[in-house]
Order: structure tokens, then sequence, then C-alpha cells
């Protein structure tokens, strides 16, 4: 901000700095995120109980981790630009009252297709909850130097969210039924509420136009196609009808972009101002935060079954294994604010990938009595680059927009993270199950049924292991676990050569913007 002396100088003030209801503001927001990271982990954990009580099907099983992101991933424009519109608290709130009344619906849910459906539910209102938080980051933070930490503690909740899960779900489990673990959402929800309406302002844009109906079913045809698409091909491979929701993604995506520039060229509010990605480095930033998910999921997903059904831990002991990698993750993350004044983003960001592709490399030594240190030093090492990157990235992506479209790039930022964590368990977890199902040696002399549920799955061989006579059984067991861990070699390889590729297309693209 510049203004004109009495002697006629121009003198540059600096945005004002937050103060104690600022940093107060910043623990509530960072609630909702704390508590949505958590939900992702804990599921993961409470599925086998879930199974036991639901008897879901495979295909209902795999809808009920997925159906989340994509309802999340496919609305997060939408709610950011609404955000925009009505304000920002007042979408916050919505989401919030929303997420808790399913929470506790989720909880006594009947079936697997109640189920199923309270989990599309929580995409919808959890689509509520991110932008908005990020947006009034915004607005709380102006100066910039406080931001940048701000958003670092605000990111640091995935990480404790997610270190959380593991050990949360394994406490409840352990003396309730599944549902406690999503019932347990219920009261800090509550007390969101209140606190939300006490110390955080409005934010809105002063003069926002209609919203655009059209470009809302273009927005929602865009994002949900193809994330279901990705979802398809992980479960049956590509198919017609994976081929077709990938099509309509694409055509309404040109659609939506098309119909958004013209919208700008007559004047009119386009429901996503697209001119935002001419920013390099919104476009580099937004790719680096779906890297980061597509990483972290992927290496979750490989890890709690490798803990659990290969070395035989519980699941608490299991969420302690991977608790100082988490723990790391925030810790970078605090770090990062603090490097991002000394050193430029395209070296951080790189630098962040850089480690956790070594992370997941280090993964293909799992073998034998120190594989429990390894893959701590492996997630360790994802963590700290994840850590190290996000928190850059997410500070960057705010500065690129101006602040009335911080709710868009809010969204676009949260949009890159679920598109990214849907990524990570579809191809990392595809690649994952197609080297153990090639790999695993079924006995002959098993039933075709049996047969066919230990080649699926190291938890249904195991399963499969457990009702056979002891040499047979055995030589099942150390066959299936033999094939999985073979599948994480070959995924870890995977993993790491897509976070070097990204790391190098984001050093080339920011260095060319620098030069």
């Amino acid at each position: 901000m510049t203004v004109i002396a009495p002697a006629g100088r121009t003198l540059s003030l600096a945005p004002p700095r937050a103060g104690h209801r600022e940093w107060v503001g910043l623990a509530v927001l960072s609630l909702p995120t704390l508590l949505v990271a958590i939900d992702n982990t804990v599921l993961g954990f409470a599925l086998p109980a879930i199974s036991a009580a639901l008897a879901p099907s495979a295909t209902q099983l795999l809808w009920l981790v997925d159906i989340y992101p994509l309802v999340l991933a496919a609305l997060l424009v939408t709610m950011g630009t609404l955000g925009d519109r009505i304000g920002h608290r007042r979408t916050l709130m919505i989401g919030v009252a929303g997420f808790g009344t399913v929470s506790a619906a989720a909880a006594l849910a009947t079936n697997a297709l109640h189920l199923v459906g309270a989990r599309a539910l929580l995409g919808f209102f959890g689509a509520m909850l991110m932008p908005s938080a990020l947006a009034l980051l915004r607005t709380l933070f102006a100066n910039r130097a406080q931001r940048r930490l701000a958003v670092a503690i605000w990111a640091t909740g995935f990480a404790a969210g997610a270190a959380l899960g593991p050990i949360l779900g394994g406490v409840l489990l352990q003396h309730f039924w599944w549902g406690a673990v999503f019932l347990v959402n219920v009261p800090a929800m509550v007390a969101l509420l209140v606190l939300a309406t006490v110390v955080l302002p409005e934010s809105r844009r002063p003069a926002p136009g209609r919203l655009d109906l059209p470009g809302v079913l273009l927005s929602l045809l865009a994002m949900g196609p193809p994330v279901l698409a990705i979802t398809l091909v992980a479960d049956s491979g590509i198919t017609a009808t994976a081929a077709l929701a990938l099509l309509v993604g694409v055509g309404a995506g040109v659609l939506f972009v098309r119909r958004a520039r013209r919208r700008l060229a007559a004047g009119d509010e386009p429901l996503l101002d697209v001119t935002l990605f001419a920013s390099a480095v919104l476009r580099l930033s937004a790719l680096a935060n779906a890297t980061t998910m597509f990483a972290l999921t992927g290496l979750l997903f490989f890890s709690a079954q490798y803990l659990m059904l290969v070395l035989g831990l519980s699941p608490i002991d299991a969420g302690l294994v991977l608790l100082p990698g988490f723990l790391v993750t925030m810790l970078a993350g605090l770090a990062a604010a603090r490097l991002g004044r000394m050193f430029p983003l395209r070296a951080l960001v790189p630098a962040g990938l850089g480690l956790a592709a070594v992370g997941f490399l280090l993964c293909t030594a799992l073998r034998g009595d120190s594989s429990v240190a390894v893959l701590a030093g492996a997630f360790i090492l994802v963590g700290a680059g994840i850590g190290l990157s996000e928190t850059i990235t997410n500070d960057a992506i705010l500065s690129a927009a101006p602040p009335d479209r911080a709710g868009s790039a809010s969204a676009v930022s949260e949009t890159s993270y679920e598109i990214g964590a849907v990524l990570g368990t579809a191809v990392l977890g595809s690649v994952l199950t197609a080297v153990y199902r090639a790999t695993v040696k079924v006995p002959t002399s098993i039933g075709s049924g049996d047969a066919h549920t230990a080649r699926e799955t190291l938890g249904g061989a195991v399963g499969t292991a457990a009702r056979l006579p002891g040499q047979e059984g055995q030589a099942l067991l150390a066959s299936a676990r033999d094939a999985f861990v073979t599948g994480i070699d070959v995924t870890a390889v995977v993993g790491a050569l897509t976070l070097a590729t990204v790391a190098l297309v984001v050093l080339l693209g920011l260095r060319s913007r620098a030069s």
C-alpha cells in the first residue's frame, strides 16, 4: 500500500499485523482441517470392523472409501466461489453444521448403502469447509510473513489429523463399535459452530455477480466424471464406462473454460476466474499440491496393510510406527515458513518433492527385522518433503490471486489436494494390486472361491490362509506376503519417479519465469 507524504514523497505502509484475536481465529480454523484429516485415515483402520458388521460387497467397500473425495473434488470450486458471494464464515458454518449432523447419521447406518450415502453427504459439506477456512486465513492475516506462518500452522492440521486417525481409531475400536469413529466428530463440530460465531469475521466479495448456474453444472461434470473414471479403472481396468466418464469430463472442462472466458469478455462474473491460471506460480503450486497428496495417500495405502497384514502389528502399533513421520511433517511445515523468507519457491518446492522421492525409494528396502525402522524412516523423509512443499505452495497460491478471489484460489488449492488423494490410491493402489495378483501363488487344492479371494487382495489371502489346514495355509500366507512386498517395490519406484518428474517440472517452470 502506498500513500503520498506532505512533501510529495511516496511512503510504503506495511499491511497491518495480526493480533490476539486473529491467532485465536487460526486455532478455530485449524479444527475442521484436523477433523477432516482424522476422518480420512481413521476410516482405513475401521474398514475391518465395518466389513464384519455391515457385510459390504467388494464394490461397496471401494465406494465407501472413494465416494468422499469424489464428491469433495467435484464441489470444491463451486463451494469456494459460493463463499466469495455469500460469505466465507457463513459457508463454513453451514458446512460445519451439515458435517456434524451427517457424521451422527453415518454412525447409526444399518447397511453399507446407507453408509456410502452418508460418506457422499460428508463430501458435500466437507467441500464447504476447506476453501472457506483458507480464504478466511487470507482475511485474518494481511501481513505476508504472518500469513505464511499461519498457513504453515493450519496445514499441520492435515498431518496432525492423519497421525491421530490411526491411534484414535485403534482406541475407539478397542472399546466401542465402528460408528464411534464418525460420532467423535459431533461434539467438535458443535464447539466449532459456537467459536466461529464469536471470533471469525465475515469475508465476502463486495459486489458479487449472479451465480453462474450453467457454470456450476459444467464444473461438476468437469470434476466428477474424471475422478469417477480413475476409480473405475482402479477397480475394473479400462472399460467403456470409464472411457465415457473421462470423455464427459474433458468435454465439460473445455466448455467450462470457454464459457468463463466469454463471460469475462462480456463483463459478467464466471464461476471461476480462469485467468488465475495465467500465473505459472499458481499452476505449478497446484501441481505440487496434488503430487504431495498423491505421495501421502499412496504411501498410507500400502504402509497400513504392510504393518498389519505382513508384520502382524495391531492398528495402534501400526499408527505409532507412522507417527514420527506425521510429526516431522508438522515441524517441516513450520520450518518452511521461516525458510520461505530465505529461499525462493523454485528451490524449496523441488527440494521437498525430492525428499519425498528418496523416502519412496527407501521403501524398496522393506525386508526382514529392520522393516519397521525402514518404513518409519521412509515416512519421515516423505513427511519432511510434504511439509516443506505444501506450506510454501499454499501461501503462493493465496498470494498469486487478488484478495477478492481468495475463495476461488483456495478452491483451486483444495481441489488439487483431493485429485492427488484420489490418484494416489487409484494409481499406486492399482500398480500394487496388479503386481500382487501377477505374483501370488495360490495352492491348486483350494476351492475356486477361496482362490479368487486370495488373489484379489492381501487381506483376502490372510483370511483364506487362516481357514486352510497347516502347511497349505502357511504356504499361501508366505506367498501372499512375498507378492505384496514385491508389489511395494514396484509401487515405490513408480511413486519416486512421479515425485522426481514433478520436482523437475516445477524447477524448470519457475526458473524460466525468474529468468
